[in-house]
């Protein structure tokens, strides 16, 4: 017989298995251009999710399983957003959707591409480059209900991701 594990301490948690951590939604080890830093009161300014470093025309893929409930322009940029099957939604930045709304769509699958970019070629150049000139950038943010979440939080552990100075 198998003793049950130990009760955890209070306010400890479990490390989650590695089988359920999200992957990141840009190739390769993420380079973080700007980290999560949430405001202090929820109608002050933030930066409600985190950009990482991807060229224009990279693929762009679901960080987890779900299924894609828009996929389209909000304002100058392309957005796909999919709702997770654990509730949580990833919206990400500027990005062509390849992939329409209601297409379930598989953890590590493409959902589109990385629009025009700086000094790139396609689409919504200006939208894409200005928010991490002089680099290119997606935006990855994920919420519960209407609360941000730190994205980099659902990965699994690995080596430290690397901050980039802005130039």
């Amino acid at each position: 017989m198998v003793a049950p594990p130990a009760p955890l301490a209070r306010g400890a948690t479990a490390p989650a298995p590695a089988s359920d951590a999200w992957v990141a939604p840009v190739v390769g080890e993420p380079v973080v251009l700007r980290p999560f830093l949430p405001p202090d009161q929820d109608w002050l300014a933030g930066h409600r999710g985190v950009d990482l470093g991807a060229a224009p025309g990279d693929a762009v893929v679901a960080p987890e399983a779900g299924v894609v409930t828009f996929a389209g322009t909000v304002v100058d940029r392309g957005v796909v957003v999919v709702l997770h099957d654990d509730g949580l939604r990833t919206s990400l930045e500027p990005v062509t959707g390849s992939v329409g709304p209601g297409t379930r769509v598989g953890r590590g699958e493409v959902v589109g591409t990385l629009e025009g970019g700086h000094g790139g070629g396609g689409g919504n150049e200006a939208a894409a480059a200005g928010h991490c000139l002089p680099s290119s950038c997606l935006h990855w943010g994920v919420r519960r209900g209407e609360v941000y979440l730190d994205p980099l939080t659902l990965l699994a552990p690995r080596e430290p991701i690397v901050l980039l100075p802005l130039r």
